[in-house]
């Protein structure tokens, strides 16, 4: 029997309710299937969402099966960028998937069907789905067109800090900004968005092809009915997550990671995700992974192409299809068959006919490299360790110019994000600096990004070469240049990195994964005395009082684990 059907017998308002709404009587004894989404005014990651919604909606009328919707919406980083909203982005993540798990199992639903396209919504859903265990599918929403000349919105942040330099005008500054999104969908890079996405196709936990197919294309469409019934077919099987996403799932995901150059935010999502199964993923998994798989995908930020590319390339199946070798191809999906299976079968999905009879005239052959000729052979992405870092730091390395793959630097230590905005822009920062931005964590202000430094860093032609940031915070998926963020322990726990001070020395080894603090007041001491001055400072370090005392930050920071585990609300 029907899980909605055994509840409904146990709750005798229930049918009452129901047909206060849109529901018939006829539609009470159907499959029960809610419609979690994240439709809003809020950005256009979700503002087109309520479309596929209502397609998903009337496609399952048509085989007698119930849709209700629900919506939780969501944030946008970018909207949220420079300003104390982006403390509430990383939350936003715990509090969508709270939503999802409690519209899902305060009423009798028989499956899950979720849309979303971007940063937190994602992995918020994918953590939902692994919490409920109802038979389920995401549908991604899709891909933003670029703008005019391949123009992209990450490109807005290295405009912005030209235009603070004085190096472009306001008026062509408004017009980048006011071209930049010319459509919905997530954004055209390998941001956190267009990663998260390919992490629930890579899941086995959307179609094969379904992530990143251009918004405006009427694949997204077609795709979204297929997965309606996809969902049936779980529900009838009785086959539900937990039938699905094994260990070596998430293999795959963190494989197709570095294949991708996806964004390190992934590194918080994927363990916040797999924790949700009980299944724990360590940061050191990341960097023994990444080491082995070939970085392939030609795509911003790591590479030039906007992400439409991506998909009229082959998208994802077409990067699987060159880590044949890599891959667990015998790992189950939502359409009931192997990843295997479903490559051999592509011509089965019709929206996937789009790639081809939509495919810009100029394609290039370069979008996605073979896995025998890549762009780099050790992935994207690199798990660094020292004594400024016992958990763990992270850095794309991709994204990074390889003369700053070993650097020693001299260190300034800024306590917010704003203050050292200020001395990389008023030129203060100069060649050999090692910038920290600390106290911006998971418990210290809910770890927000730290874009605009980054790209303020990054646009500069002289710093970008010669200067390195370092934070306990973490960054946008669009960051490039010498960033490593999530350094753990964080600062507000007492973390070394709250205890080095100015003219303290540093070294980076990308290649040897180590990030040490070499030097103390401009001078290399050994491990042993910097170890003793550490252990002094520690003594005299007071733990901050927390930033946020009531609301949704209040709780975040007080139970947010380090960054190094996922970022998630713990229970202890």
């Amino acid at each position: 029997m029907l899980r909605s059907q055994e509840i409904r017998k146990q709750g005798a308002e229930i049918d009452a309710l129901r047909m206060g709404m849109d529901w018939t009587a006829d539609d009470l004894d159907k499959m029960q299937i809610i419609i979690a989404n994240t439709y809003g005014n809020g950005h256009p990651g979700s503002f087109h969402l309520d479309k596929y919604v209502s397609t998903l909606k009337n496609e399952l009328k048509k085989i007698d099966v119930m849709g209700s919707r629900m919506t939780t919406s969501d944030i946008c980083d970018g909207i949220a960028q420079g300003h104390d909203g982006m403390n509430y982005s990383l939350v936003s993540r715990e509090m969508i998937a709270n939503m999802v798990e409690i519209q899902a199992m305060a009423a009798p639903y028989d499956g899950i069907a979720l849309f979303s396209s971007c940063d937190k919504s994602v992995p918020a859903h994918l953590m939902s789905i692994l919490r409920l265990n109802l038979p389920a599918i995401h549908i991604p929403g899709g891909s933003m067109a670029p703008g005019p000349a391949g123009l992209t919105l990450e490109m807005i942040g290295t405009y912005s800090a030209d235009l603070k330099r004085g190096e472009i005008t306001e008026e062509e500054f408004k017009q980048y900004q006011y071209s930049a999104c010319p459509s919905c969908g997530a954004c055209q890079f390998m941001g956190t968005a267009s990663t998260m996405q390919l992490m629930s196709e890579a899941l086995g936990l959307a179609l094969p092809g379904a992530a990143l197919i251009p918004s405006t294309s009427p694949a997204l469409e077609i795709m979204t009915k297929e997965a309606g019934h996809y969902l049936v077919d779980l529900v009838k099987k009785g086959i539900k997550p937990s039938d699905i996403v094994t260990r070596k799932s998430f293999e795959n995901a963190i494989m197709i990671h570095a294949a991708i150059g996806g964004s390190t935010n992934a590194l918080l999502h994927i363990p916040a995700i797999a924790h949700e199964f009980g299944i724990e993923i360590e940061l050191d998994q990341f960097d023994e992974i990444h080491r082995k798989i070939p970085f392939i995908a030609n795509i911003k930020t790591s590479g030039k192409y906007p992400t439409h590319y991506f998909w009229y390339a082959g998208g994802l199946p077409a990067v699987m299809k060159e880590l044949k070798d890599y891959l667990h191809l015998d790992q189950m999906t939502v359409t009931g068959k192997t990843l295997a299976e479903n490559l051999e079968e592509l011509d089965k999905f019709s929206y996937l006919d789009y790639m081809k009879s939509e495919a810009p005239k100029n394609l290039p052959n370069d979008v996605i490299y073979p896995a025998s000729s890549p762009i780099n052979d050790e992935g994207s992405l690199a798990v660094l360790k020292g004594n400024l870092a016992p958990m763990g730091a992270v850095v794309k390395h991709s994204a990074v110019d390889p003369q700053m793959h070993q650097f020693k630097g001299r260190i300034k230590a800024y306590d917010t994000e704003e203050e050292a905005l200020d001395a990389v822009l008023s030129g203060d920062i100069v060649s050999g600096d090692a910038v920290i931005i600390r106290y911006e964590g998971p418990k210290g202000s809910g770890m927000p990004e730290m874009f605009y430094t980054s790209e303020a860093i990054a646009s500069d032609e002289v710093l970008n070469t010669s200067t390195a940031l370092i934070t306990d915070g973490r960054y946008s998926g669009a960051t490039r240049g010498p960033a490593i963020g999530h350094v753990s322990p964080e600062a507000v726990d007492g973390g070394p990195i709250a205890l080095v001070e100015d003219g303290d020395l540093i070294e980076i080894d990308i290649p040897g994964r180590k990030l040490n603090i070499i030097g103390l007041n401009g001078e290399e001491k050994s491990a042993a005395e910097i170890d003793k001055v550490l252990a002094v400072r520690k003594e005299k370090w007071k733990k901050p009082k927390f930033k946020f005392n009531s609301g949704t930050l209040g709780l975040y920071v007080r139970h947010a684990v380090p960054a190094a585990k996922g970022a998630y609300i713990g229970m202890d």
